[in-house]
């Protein structure tokens, strides 16, 4: 089976899919221009289907690479062999290669490769062999003194030949495999304690065990950072006895050879001193890496949740930043982003000037005209937030808040990137601006910080970097390029995640932009330094310019279109100030138009028109709802108007669709439809929760067992997975997603431990 048909079968593609994907992929298109502007030529495949395509294909690509390189590198040895060779050729998965390999592959200094510089591997092999009945091994071993070699006893000769054949049983691929299966069926990971008086997060497992086959993902992770951290000691029991007595059956193939007491002793050596620990490290490998990838796909889950929810538009910003010691900084920001004023007050402890901060923050709220006050949820938050509601409380004025996410913000304030932005404004002041405008425009803001920084998953500084990494910026970039970016605002680090468009040329379009004004039309950046046509076609459709003459530029209808919007404007008796002007409600009205309505045949006849009566003609006529019958009829007229204009514009029906919606409201932000933050102007305490009432909240964080909701007090409360619904949750990311406004019920308050236990069953949901 090829990559392409292996491909196609793990992602249940059709082959002329899977092959039409990689041809574009390898022909440097990115995934979401793939995914939006060459759905007929992938059979409308979405980014996700072309992100695990792409993985799977890098991966079998290196598994083909490992397999040649493996078969040459044997081969050189003089030890290739026809099997040897098809059982490489035929591993699916790159470990069952490194162990077909690893009895060939040059090892350092061993107890195995000693012995055969010593000359004891005829010793070996004849021990192997098992033939003799009658004598015994240490007659043989006399034939091995060798005073120059090192080899002075005849013990000394034995152990060395078994030294070698320990060393081949651990390596023989067949063994490793099946002690590895037997070990992840029946083996189990167990925990201690470092120090059992200790109390530490880890209490859970100080005295743990869990089946390895059943051993949930955020667990492995818990046991990992707690055996790091030097808390847990963690041990993986395999099923010694089990795996030794296979083990025995498959070497020792004469029960009555003279040198079966020595091959059992081998084989007992070879297991626990080379391939069980080997067996452990590769099995906690693996967890970990079952464990890593759950944990970035959750994160990379909830970090687009959080990059799509939805901006608020025309509001004068207040950002605060809570703190103690150092003062609560404040930003405020016009509509656009813009800086207005910043300071700093003392609200919190230890000068808790409370009465001094309200006159302060008055004053400028009525100076600017700020419409929403948004609080950075890090140190301090809860206490800020109530002097918020109660300074609200003594206005006239209509003011709201909200509680922002800051996770990575004192990461941006101290950047290059932020120095660049505001070269003169204080760091901590830096961080009051982006809370600010997190609230404006999430997704703008956050691009500036490293996606890991962002602060909505688990262990995420636990598991594979390289891995997280390349997962979240994939997870921005589709974001991003989803939304599409103003041309003519975006700032180098938004642009540089648009489709084709890397760091260097974000720079240059800034550099450009800065000297020449305004981009004035999506065909203007081409004048952009190191922009050629590829980068232009990858990148033009993602790309909004508000000024331009044009509406289509507005849109994300790539100019490839152009043409054929022009002349499906013209086919409906549209104009493009009808478009700039959003008057084409009509719009499916006149595509049935196009194609007359064909009349219907009487219910009395055939297909060949011969006339029926009676009981043949009753057979014939349908007792469908009219009402159904008429829209069904509608629909299939639909279906053949769009057929027919698809074929006039020669442009395939998922693109004319698409066509269609941007027309309806060009310029639309498509986060317009993801839920809102909650503003408030009143606070709750912990103090005032009582068991039983519902609240109103926003999901911060979705893990592997529940959801946490920000329901306006100190702590968000959890919502365990069992509670997440009537129904059963396998995965909590069906049912929530970050920043979703939800209604809960609380079912435990523990103001010691700081845990509040939420409920939504029972309860209905905001739409």
């Amino acid at each position: 089976m090829d990559i392409n048909q292996q491909i196609s079968k793990e992602l249940s593609l059709r082959p002329n899919q899977v092959k039409t994907a990689i041809e574009l992929l390898d022909g440097g298109n990115t995934v979401p221009f793939i995914a939006r502007y060459r759905k007929e030529m992938t059979g409308e495949m979405t980014d996700v289907q072309l992100r695990d395509l792409s993985e799977r294909l890098t991966y079998l690509r290196n598994l083909a690479q490992r397999k040649e390189d493996v078969i040459r590198l044997i081969e050189e040895q003089g030890k290739l062999t026809i099997e040897l060779k098809t059982s490489i050729e035929q591993a699916d998965a790159l470990q069952r290669v490194e162990d077909l390999y690893r009895p060939y592959k040059q090892k350092k200094q061993t107890r195995a490769t000693k012995a055969k510089a010593k000359g004891l591997e005829p010793l070996a092999e004849r021990l192997m062999a098992q033939v003799e009945t009658e004598g015994n091994p240490q007659e043989w071993a006399q034939a091995y003194l060798n005073e120059e070699l090192g080899v002075l006893s005849v013990e000394e000769a034995i152990k060395g030949a078994l030294d070698i054949l320990a060393e081949q049983v651990a390596d023989d691929p067949d063994v490793r495999k099946v002690s590895r299966t037997m070990t992840l069926k029946q083996g189990a990971i167990t925990s201690k304690a470092t120090d059992s008086d200790e109390v530490t997060v880890y209490e859970t497992y100080y005295d743990f065990k869990e089946s390895v086959h059943t051993m949930a993902n955020h667990r492995v992770l818990a046991i990992n950072r707690g055996e790091k951290e030097k808390k847990l000691k963690v041990k993986l029991v395999a099923p010694d006895e089990k795996i030794l007595a296979w083990m025995l059956s498959q070497v020792i193939t004469n029960p009555n050879f003279v040198g079966k007491t020595e091959l059992t002793a081998m084989v007992q050596d070879s297991y626990k001193r080379l391939l069980q620990p080997a067996i452990e490290r590769e099995i906690r490998k693996t967890l970990t890496d079952r464990a890593d990838e759950s944990a970035i796909e959750v994160f990379s889950k909830n970090a687009k949740s959080l990059f799509l929810i939805a901006p608020i538009r025309d509001a004068v910003v207040m950002g605060f930043d809570p703190a103690y010691r150092t003062g609560c900084k404040i930003a405020i920001v016009d509509d656009t982003g813009k800086l207005l004023e910043f300071t700093t007050v003392y609200p919190t402890m230890p000068l808790n000037k409370v009465a001094e901060t309200k006159k302060t923050l008055k004053k400028m709220i009525r100076t600017h005209g700020v419409n929403l006050i948004a609080i950075g949820n890090g140190t301090g938050s809860r206490e800020s937030e109530s002097i918020v509601a109660e300074m609200i409380s003594e206005m006239e004025e209509t003011v709201y808040y909200t509680i922002v996410n800051e996770a990575g913000a004192s990461v941006y304030s101290a950047s290059k990137l932020a120095h660049d932005e505001y070269p003169d404004i204080n760091v901590s002041i830096r961080g009051a601006i982006s809370i600010a405008r997190r609230l404006q425009d999430p997704l703008a803001e956050l691009v500036k910080i490293d996606p890991k920084s962002v602060g909505v998953g688990q262990y995420q500084h636990d598991v594979n970097q390289k891995r997280l990494g390349e997962s979240l910026s994939a997870v921005v970039e589709d974001c991003v390029n989803h939304v599409g970016v103003d041309l003519n605002t975006a700032s180098a680090s938004l642009l540089s995640y648009v489709s084709g468009i890397n760091g260097t040329i974000a720079k240059n379009m800034i550099a450009y932009r800065e000297e020449n004004g305004k981009f004035m039309n999506r065909k203007a950046i081409l004048k952009v330094p190191r922009l050629g046509p590829k980068v232009f076609e990858q990148c033009a459709g993602f790309l909004r310019v508000i000024e331009s003459e044009n509406p289509l530029d507005q849109t994300a209808v790539h100019p490839e279109s152009y043409k054929a919007v022009e002349r499906f404007l013209d086919l409906l008796g549209y104009t493009q100030e009808d478009v700039r002007n959003h008057r084409l409600e009509d719009m499916n009205q006149r595509i049935d138009r196009l194609v007359p309505k064909e009349k219907k045949e009487s219910a009395m006849q055939t297909k060949g028109g011969k006339r029926l009566h009676g009981l043949d003609a009753l057979k014939q006529i349908s007792f469908e709802d009219p009402k159904k019958s008429k829209r069904k009829d509608q629909a299939q007229h639909h279906k053949k108007s769009m057929r027919f204009l698809s074929g006039q514009l020669e442009i395939g029906i998922p693109t004319l669709v698409d066509m269609m919606d941007e027309l309806k409201k060009p310029g639309r932000d498509p986060r317009e439809d993801m839920p809102k933050p909650i503003f408030r102007s009143d606070v709750l305490k912990v103090q005032d929760l009582e068991v039983g009432m519902e609240l109103t909240g926003t999901v911060r964080n979705i893990i592997d067992f529940g959801a946490f909701v920000d329901i306006g007090v100190k702590q968000d409360g959890l919502v365990h997975i069992s509670e997440l619904s009537d129904k059963y949750v396998r995965d909590a990311m069906t049912v929530v997603s970050v920043g979703d406004t939800v209604r809960v019920k609380l079912i435990g308050v523990d103001e010691k431990r700081g845990r509040i236990s939420l409920s939504m069953k029972g309860i209905k949901q905001p739409k």
